[in-house]
């Protein structure tokens, strides 16, 4: 079981200040890291790093598929570059310059997409990645990290620093829902149990683990026994944990900020089917752009709520 924290609640430090603190530890330990930056210091958070290492922080402008490449050339030289940029722009409008010049070569470089789904809020469709995840996946060897709070931020900057090959780490920029006790250890690639239940089977990541956890109290009432899972690494997927709920649960629900075509609802499907198929159910958007609007509104827009998982829940258990 996962280290919950006794009393969930808004957090007071945000995601980008938490991350920022992990890799100025990284760093201090290892000179060869690197920040490269597409104009986001600022907001992504990447500030303190350049006051700490003015040396080691590179701004290249709003040119990402550049940035990429200088970085697959920095790896090329032993630096460990962590390059960050809205989640958008991280992935899809740099895909081929991920998929050739970094992946390809097989090289070391961390790409840090901010602003994930719904949290784009007011930043609009533009700017608000639905598909990132299902980009990633398609990129040979990539690993693909999604924490629900900052407590994760240590053991995954850690792991990313310490690994060789391309990573994406998919995270907020603001406060989030503080789900684990401070010290709390993450093990990449290993889901951890925040609940446990016999009935049915939430599979989240991300702000969805908080959605997840919500739905799971609410089925209690309803007498349903839920199991949570926080699927913070989404590639590689813990298949044993997703196959143990198949077989004790037998059925599952997941939930994600994201589509549900190519992202953690598909590699969860792809799982069970074979391995152990049983009814499963996926929350997350569906077949849609992004739009302007606050977090807490967008979640409701897209049915990324707690009601959204317990009917798809009561759906998936209507199908034992």
């Amino acid at each position: 079981m996962g280290r919950l924290t006794d009393n969930i609640k808004l957090d007071t430090t945000e995601m980008r200040a938490a991350y920022c603190e992990a890799l100025i530890d990284e760093a201090k330990k290892n000179k060869n890291i690197v920040v490269v930056d597409a104009d986001v210091s600022h907001s992504v958070g990447t500030e303190p790093f350049y006051r700490e290492f003015p040396e080691r922080s590179i701004n290249c402008g709003i040119m990402e598929a550049h940035a990429i490449g200088m970085s697959a050339g920095m790896s090329e030289t032993g630096l460990v570059p962590f390059f960050h940029a809205f989640g958008v722009f991280a992935t899809r409008r740099a895909f081929d310059q991920i998929f050739l010049s970094c992946a390809y070569q097989k090289l070391n470089v961390k790409i840090i997409g901010a602003d994930p789904g719904v949290t784009a809020a007011t930043n609009g469709g533009t700017h608000m990645p639905f598909e990132d995840i299902g980009l990633m996946r398609l990129v040979p060897g990539a690993v693909i990290i999604e924490p629900a709070d900052v407590t994760m931020y240590k053991s995954a900057v850690s792991y990313m620093a310490n690994n060789y090959g391309v990573h994406y780490l998919r995270t907020s920029r603001r406060k989030t829902m503080r789900i684990y006790e401070d010290g709390a250890e993450f093990v990449i690639g290993k889901a951890n149990k925040l609940a446990d239940g016999k009935d049915v089977c939430i599979i989240a990541s991300g702000i969805m683990v908080y959605e997840a956890l919500k739905a799971a109290d609410i089925l209690s009432e309803k007498g349903i026994s839920a199991r949570v899972l926080d699927m913070h690494t989404i590639k590689p997927l813990d298949t044993e944990a997703v196959q143990a709920a198949a077989k004790e649960c037998g059925a599952i629900v997941t939930a994600e900020n994201h589509n549900v075509t190519g992202g953690l609802g598909s590699a969860v499907c792809e799982a069970l089917s074979e391995g152990t198929p049983v009814p499963a159910e996926r929350v997350g958007v569906k077949e849609s752009f992004g739009e302007v609007g606050t977090q807490d509104f967008l979640q409701k827009r897209f049915g990324l709520t707690a009601d959204g998982i317990v009917a798809a829940a009561l759906k998936c258990i209507s199908r034992k």
